[in-house]
């Protein structure tokens, strides 16, 4: 018999399977997630978002001298000991100009980002002088305060050293990571290549937005929105997005299409029918192809989640396959939590686990259940967590009200006032 902790086949037997922690199936799902994917070389501008494929090491010292923080006038500390100081404005630097040397009882007009002269240590901003113009020559200017060194100085190498690893293999790049990456120079970045996903629905009961009429449409029949989301889930992952649409319901042609998916995908996604016990074609055709295992996760929503494989013809390994529930938010929570990490895994992605912060809830959640909870909330203006009031695994709404979820271990009730775990979905969406 089956551990009870390990994922269970399909058919291996008759009786229900054993619910599985969610991080255990992470973890069996993410050991499944190799090898990472082969690197390609892109332009910086189009790097956002994608997993960088090597440490980048920098070349310079970024700033490469002192620099003013501040449009001001570069000082001796020395010569302002006494607010009131009136130095000569000895010379003029904007940023992308070399001084001179400062003389004692001098000042230098200076620009945000120029280069400190040499002998001064210390920038004060002009909102704290007051120049007095000269015909023919720069002037003078009064200092209202008495400046200490360093003011207003940004030191050289304060933000990278010559030798310094400023983005690492793994990292998932952002705006602020391209900026540092163009900072010291790189206009190309090594980054992992984008996972090609296929995705297809299966049910005669969906109907695609726009074919029919909400006022023509027959009973039991439902519009394909999981269709929407996932594909958008996808595309923000940075994924190249076969959408195989929705799948004749037949054995066959679902078996043609998962097969020929396969050639040339690193992924298949698929939603729906992966309840325990449940007959459909998807998981017909997925056994007669290669590996298939259902697993009953302790997940509410999202408890049935398929995972399996598909051999491809060349040789060239094996294509994943994932099921997903049917019902919305649970298709939704299920991609968050366990194919979000398994795409960025594929990757080479370092951070793929959602990461929580400690809030306070403003409801109460009486309800204990034996299954690890996933409720969504909002934060509010009082710096707290309300509920949305209905968190059926049908209701989509409540995934557009809400700004992210509690993680809520399994047997737990939760009082107003109590310290809960808060997943921002702005950190899972991105």
């Amino acid at each position: 018999m089956a551990d009870s902790s390990s994922p269970v086949p399909f058919a291996a037997s008759s009786s229900r399977p054993p619910l599985m922690p969610l991080d255990e199936a992470i973890a069996v799902l993410l050991a499944k997630a190799q090898p990472v994917l082969t690197a390609e070389s892109v332009d910086t501008f189009d790097a956002d978002g994608r997993v960088l494929a090597q440490d980048l090491v920098s070349g310079l010292t970024v700033p490469p001298r002192d620099n003013s923080a501040m449009d001001g006038y570069a000082v001796r500390a020395a010569d302002c000991a006494t607010p009131g100081t009136e130095l000569t404005v000895a010379q003029r630097i904007p940023a992308g100009a070399v001084g001179t040397p400062l003389a004692a009882g001098t000042a230098a007009r200076i620009f945000t980002g120029a280069q400190i002269p040499e002998g001064a240590d210390a920038v004060v901003m002009q909102e704290d002088t007051t120049a007095t113009p000269q015909e023919g020559g720069l002037g003078s200017v009064r200092i209202a305060i008495a400046p200490a060194a360093g003011q207003w100085v940004r030191r050289a190498g304060e933000d990278v050293a010559s030798g310094d690893v400023v983005l690492q293999r793994g990292e998932r790049l952002t705006p602020a990571a391209l900026g540092l990456a163009a900072s010291v120079g790189f206009d190309r970045l090594q980054v992992a290549r984008k996972p090609r996903v296929a995705m297809l629905s299966t049910g005669d009961e969906l109907v695609m937005p726009g074919e029919v009429a909400p006022d023509a449409m027959k009973p039991g029949a439902i519009y394909n929105s999981n269709r929407f989301f996932m594909r958008a889930l996808l595309h923000r992952l940075g994924c190249e997005v076969n959408d195989l649409g929705i799948v004749p319901d037949n054995r066959e042609a679902t078996i043609a299409a998962l097969r020929q998916a396969a050639e040339t995908s690193d992924l298949i996604i698929t939603t729906g029918g992966v309840s325990v016990g449940e007959e459909d074609h998807i998981r017909a055709a997925l056994q007669s192809l290669g590996e298939l295992q259902l697993w009953s996760l302790s997940m509410k929503p999202g408890k049935p989640f398929a995972y399996g494989s598909i051999a491809r013809s060349n040789g060239q390994g094996a294509c994943h396959v994932t099921g997903l529930p049917g019902n919305p938010v649970s298709s939704f929570l299920t991609f968050l939590m366990l194919v979000r990490p398994f795409l960025l895994t594929l990757q080479g992605a370092t951070r793929v686990a959602p990461e929580a912060v400690p809030l306070r809830a403003d409801f109460d959640w009486l309800r204990a259940d034996k299954r690890r909870e996933f409720l969504r909330v909002r934060r509010n203006a009082a710096g707290g967590l309300d509920l949305f009031a209905n968190q059926s695994s049908g209701v989509l709404t409540s995934m557009v009200w809400g700004d992210g979820l509690v993680d809520n271990p399994a047997g737990r009730t939760i009082k107003a006032g109590d310290i809960v775990n808060f997943i921002p979905l702005a950190s899972l969406l991105g």
